[in-house]
């Protein structure tokens, strides 16, 4: 069998798993996965960037630019995504409790004017 015919085979069979797999995950574990994810984004940009510099040819460094390039968008973008979900769960401070009222002063805290004589 001809290796790239399986290298194609490999990639398309990867892509069709990984769709599947992104799919059915639910909205509670996205967070914890897209930081896994950005890890992972972080090795292929390694990968590319070898890629890039190995001097193969005028293809793999261009391919290896392409890629170097889609790999940094990626990490940047999913860190940019888990700050703004983490942020949604970010619970707001408690206010802090006004002073308990004044015997005899009005509802609301509002102050009387100083009574003439």
């Amino acid at each position: 069998m001809n290796l790239q015919l399986l290298q194609l085979y490999v990639f398309v069979l990867a892509a069709f798993v990984g769709f599947l797999v992104i799919t059915r995950v639910p909205p509670l574990l996205h967070t914890p996965l897209m930081s896994a994810t950005n890890a992972i984004s972080a090795i292929s940009l390694v990968g590319s960037l070898v890629a890039a510099g190995n001097d193969k040819g005028t293809v793999s460094t261009v391919l290896g630019t392409i890629a170097v390039t889609a790999a940094t968008i990626n990490v940047v973008g999913g860190f940019i995504i888990t700050d703004r979900m983490l942020k949604m769960f970010k619970r707001e401070p408690k206010p802090t409790a006004a002073p308990a009222p004044a015997p005899g002063s009005p509802p609301g805290g509002a102050s009387r004017p100083p009574s003439a004589g």
